[in-house]
């Protein structure tokens, strides 16, 4: 096994309120770092590193081969994003049965709707229907 290349088992996982919880504490985590960062390189200039998002996992492109084949019970299903640019954001990605990307953002919707209300994952299966 290669440990370059995410394995079939590793790379999909539901997006659950655990995982909503986990974004949130990378976000704090994250902004906590900043200030630090910022405070030490207040009079320096040092330029940061910043990530971005990778090429082959943007939206409405075709979810490359070396990701695996995406379990039939997750197709439509909200997932973890695998995009290491989205770990603090709090978004979830859904892969139709064409293995098309789609992202969505996993505030509430209307203000009111959060991620995992019935109506708005019939809503989302409805957008991504092929």
């Amino acid at each position: 096994m290669d440990p370059f290349w995410p394995s079939e088992t590793s790379s999909f996982r539901r997006f659950t309120p655990e995982s909503l919880a986990a974004i949130e504490e990378r976000i704090a985590k994250k902004k906590k770092q900043q200030a630090k960062v910022n405070r030490e390189n207040k009079d320096k200039g040092v330029e940061e590193h910043k990530l971005t998002p990778q090429l082959d996992l943007k939206v409405c492109k075709k979810l490359p081969s070396l990701y695996g084949d995406l379990p039939v019970e997750l197709i439509g299903e909200p997932l973890e994003d695998i995009d290491p640019y989205y770990s603090d954001h709090k978004t979830f990605m859904v892969i139709n049965n064409r293995k098309t990307i789609f992202r969505f953002t996993a505030m509430p919707a209307l203000c009111i709707v959060g991620p995992f209300n019935p109506v708005r994952k019939a809503a989302i299966k409805i957008m991504i229907h092929s």
